[in-house]
């Protein structure tokens, strides 16, 4: 079974903000961080997926989750990378 790893984006009040987190199903996974049925940090906004990677089990899914969230520069370096690269709207989500 595939597990990913996923750093999903969104803007409020002109701040970019992002969250780390592990599924199996990442698609069903955003459709509930988007209908604010995900993660509490990630009500009522809307969210776009902005880095995933796939991992062949949770236990190394969860562990590069972990280590994701703890690394900021590397966050950082994510969400500035995508957002120069690439025309965010995320009215049309």
């Amino acid at each position: 079974m595939k597990f990913y790893v996923y750093m999903i984006l969104t803007k409020k009040n002109n701040r970019y903000y992002t969250y780390v987190g592990y599924s199996k199903n990442i698609e069903k996974r955003i459709l509930l961080h988007n209908s604010s049925k995900g993660a509490k940090f990630t009500k009522g906004n809307k969210w776009k997926v902005i880095y995933r990677k796939t991992y062949n089990s949770k236990s190394l899914a969860m562990r590069e989750e972990y280590k994701l969230k703890k690394d900021y520069l590397l966050r950082s370096k994510i969400k500035k990378t995508y957002i120069q690269n690439e025309n965010i709207n995320f009215t049309t989500l």
